[in-house]
């Protein structure tokens, strides 16, 4: 049994973890806290032997040398990226840090797909017009995603599934990632590099983690080489994307038009009701200004089997550490 903080919680967050907890034989201590993990807030961990965080908390060295100091030995990610922990200095404090590498691939690829067909039929500007009495048709034009070019940037779990359901619209498919899947390659899904994929694409759409190598992959220089008017869609790091670049190529028209769940800089704003706001991010603001961008708020892992999964993987983990068996899914260095 653990005592564990767990920061940035939601109501669904609190159900899937007490109904996962509750099937252990000996269940953790799981004291929710609404606040994010940050340097104001770390010393809420004080006496805990784990804290669980999400994406937006912040394990910077700071963070990380407070958690140590007050007893924490351990830091469970409820997520698959861990861009935001300086495992650097996690090593150096005999920090463990796990992770959920896998917890519903299909979730976040579903979503990618909702989001390339909302946008390209404009189903979310026609739901507005509808609700308001115009039934007018006029710049609600698509195209037919059959006989297109999809490139799909990462074919881990999450992009080999995309990569298939395009391939299931008949799309042709191409894809950029250091390590080739064998099933999509008996489809027939080519392995090309990315400038090529981004040349010959109607659609981009980006799956892969976020590491220093493709921080901003997508920058000035990545979006003047893409097809003029193709779609880009981004449902794996914000700064996988340089949202100022794409601002401009919004403008100029290079982008025909963008679909994101994830935003450089929304850790000051996903997550929260921020509807009495004003929202104080001039290039968010600027995005939605566009009619041809679609942003919904890092939803893509929100569905009842991810919550699930992720609440038991991420106590399971939790029992490998403080238990006398092999450690599960940790992170290293």
């Amino acid at each position: 049994m653990a005592d564990i903080r767990v920061f940035s919680t939601k109501p669904y967050d609190r159900d899937g973890f007490d109904a996962a907890n509750q099937r252990l034989a000996s269940p953790h201590d799981l004291a929710y806290l609404d606040a994010r993990l940050e340097p104001s807030t770390a010393e809420l961990a004080a006496g805990a032997d784990a804290v669980c965080v999400f994406v937006n908390d912040d394990l910077s060295a700071p963070v990380l040398e407070a958690l140590s100091a007050g007893g924490v030995r351990m830091v469970a990610l409820r997520c698959a990226g861990f861009n935001n922990v300086d495992l650097e200095v996690a090593t150096r404090l005999g920090l463990t840090v796990v992770h959920v590498p896998a917890y519903s691939p299909n979730a976040v690829a579903e979503h990618t797909l909702a989001l390339i067909l909302s946008l390209n039929r404009r189903i979310h500007r026609a739901y507005n017009r509808v609700r308001d009495g115009n039934f007018a048709l006029d710049g609600l034009v698509g195209v037919d995603l059959a006989g297109k070019t999809a490139g799909v940037v990462g074919t881990g779990r999450i992009g080999a599934i995309v990569a298939g359901l395009l391939w299931h619209l008949r799309c042709r498919v191409l894809a950029v990632d250091p390590f080739r899947d064998e099933h999509l390659l008996e489809l027939g899904v080519e392995y090309v590099g990315l400038d090529r994929l981004l040349a010959e694409s109607d659609i981009v759409t980006l799956n892969c983690p976020l590491t220093p190598d493709t921080h901003h992959l997508i920058d000035a220089g990545a979006i003047g080489a893409m097809r003029r008017g193709a779609m880009l869609v981004n449902t794996g790091r914000g700064a996988l994307i340089d949202t100022q670049a794409a601002v401009a190529g919004l403008k100029s028209g290079q982008i025909g038009s963008l679909a994101l769940d994830v935003y450089e800089e929304e850790a000051e704003l996903f997550f929260e009701d921020r509807s009495e706001q004003i929202i104080d991010d001039d290039v968010f603001s600027r995005l939605l200004t566009f009619p041809n961008v679609l942003i919904t708020a890092h939803q893509a892992f929100l569905t009842r089997e991810a919550l699930a999964a992720i609440a038991e993987t991420t106590l399971s983990n939790v029992e490998s550490v403080v238990g006398e068996g092999p450690v599960r899914n940790e992170v290293r260095r």
